[in-house]
């Protein structure tokens, strides 16, 4: 499956947005969805997934409280995103594997990845 992640943009300090994450095709049950971030500088981190079949999720603590991961339709998962901090600016990529792993190398899948600008 090929995935597009949008919706990135610049916003401040306490500001909100929401991404998408559109697959080529339907999303099948087997598929874990993720989102990970990469700041300049610093490895890919993980920031939230949800196992398609169940519905479950697992969230960072970093972005904890601040960060939904949720299923849109069939075949596009949404990252919001609010509170935001000049931290949490990176490029964030979309994902899709079939392990519920909070570590990059077990999504199979990757999208292009969206800026995201938090200024202070």
């Amino acid at each position: 499956v090929q995935l597009q992640a949008s919706g990135g943009g610049l916003v401040q300090t306490g500001g909100s947005l929401r991404l998408s994450c559109i697959a080529s095709s339907r999303i099948y049950s087997s598929y874990v969805m993720g989102w990970f971030r990469q700041a300049p500088g610093k490895e890919r981190e993980f920031v939230a997934f949800l196992r398609w079949s169940t519905g479950r999720t697992n969230v960072a603590d970093s972005v904890k409280g601040r960060v939904t991961i949720s299923k849109a339709n069939a075949d596009t998962v949404y990252l919001q995103m609010s509170s935001l901090k000049p931290e949490d600016t990176a490029v964030y990529y979309c994902a899709a594997g079939l392990h519920t792993s909070t570590t990059a190398r077990d999504f199979t899948n990757w999208g292009q990845g969206t800026q995201v600008t938090v200024s202070s």
